[in-house]
């Protein structure tokens, strides 16, 4: 089987970790993104669309067929929004885009980038956890040939992957060398760039029974 993915946000530091795992895989033979901003990345089975208005896809709608993988990577932290900004982007983007996606490619498997936390129930305090219970129960919902929420907890990135956020890119730097010893103490809440492209390329490939990932299982899905 070869992959045909849709990747979302891959000027993000997931997003672009992902995609560098799909464009060193043989497993994949084509990739578009999908991004605010143009990043900067050419390669033979890559193909790019800049686009910022996530509630209109109409303009390249034939261009969004004959895939079998969606890489949902899209996202923003909540610090700092309100309820209805942050829902705008993480649940209103989201499914509009995977409503069409399942509509146009009946045979895909979409991936969607959660967060350790999530609250399934949809009825906590914590805001942000309600939003992205609510986001994977309806996408596990919609007519996909599977779905796959994962939902990692600390992500190292990998490869000279980069936050888009200063602050957090200084974590990353003085964190890094101590990625080892912490993976070794809380291997439930750690992973990387590289394990969750890998692990999203091998969820397509294997179909595994188990469609709400936390770190531990991100990391056991590497090939």
């Amino acid at each position: 089987m070869k992959i045909r993915a849709i990747i979302f946000g891959a000027s993000g530091m997931v997003g672009r970790g992902v995609l560098l795992e799909c464009l060193e895989s043989m497993n994949v033979e084509f990739v578009l993104m999908i991004n605010r901003i143009p990043i900067g990345i050419e390669h033979p089975k890559l193909r790019e669309i800049v686009h910022s208005d996530f509630l209109n896809l109409s303009d390249f709608k034939d261009d969004l067929t004959g895939f079998n993988a969606c890489f949902w990577t899209l996202g923003i932290s909540a610090m700092g929004l309100s309820e209805k900004e942050y829902n705008l982007i993480t649940y209103t983007y989201t499914l509009f885009a995977a409503r069409l996606l399942a509509a146009l490619n009946s045979n895909m498997t979409f991936c969607y980038v959660s967060g350790a936390g999530t609250d399934s129930t949809e009825k906590g305090r914590i805001m942000w956890a309600r939003i992205k219970g609510k986001t994977e129960n309806e996408l596990l919902s919609l007519p996909f040939n599977s779905a796959y929420m994962f939902r990692p907890g600390y992500i190292q990135p990998m490869k000279g992957v980069k936050s888009k956020t200063a602050w957090y890119n200084a974590l990353y730097v003085v964190f890094k060398p101590l990625y080892p010893i912490t993976n070794a103490l809380f291997p439930n809440s750690v992973t990387t760039t590289v394990k969750i492209g890998s692990a999203m390329i091998n969820c397509v490939l294997l179909q595994p029974e188990k469609h709400i990932l936390n770190a531990v299982d991100i990391n056991s899905m590497v090939s």
